[in-house]
């Protein structure tokens, strides 16, 4: 047979295929995207409480950490709000 398969998310970008082929995460963010739209409460809940499973492991330090992963992001949307895009 030469009729080509098409895979399935043959038309999604780079970046949505290799998170989609993570283990765990990939699996969680397919259901978000193709699956109920009650999916995103099930995903920020494990997030969330996965988080605080960190917490509770290694302290102060897993509660820190994401807070300054979000520091340039804020930084960003101040400067837009200032610019006023």
């Amino acid at each position: 047979m030469t009729a080509a398969t098409k895979t399935p998310y043959a038309d999604r970008s780079l970046l949505t295929r290799i998170l989609f082929r993570v283990p765990i995460l990939g699996r969680m963010l397919r259901e978000v995207y193709y699956g109920d739209a009650d999916n995103i409460y099930y995903f920020l809940f494990s997030v969330l409480a996965l988080w605080f499973v960190a917490i509770l492991t290694w302290g102060y330090p897993a509660l820190i950490v994401p807070m300054l992963g979000v520091v340039p992001a804020m930084f960003v949307v101040l400067v837009m709000i200032t610019v006023g895009e």
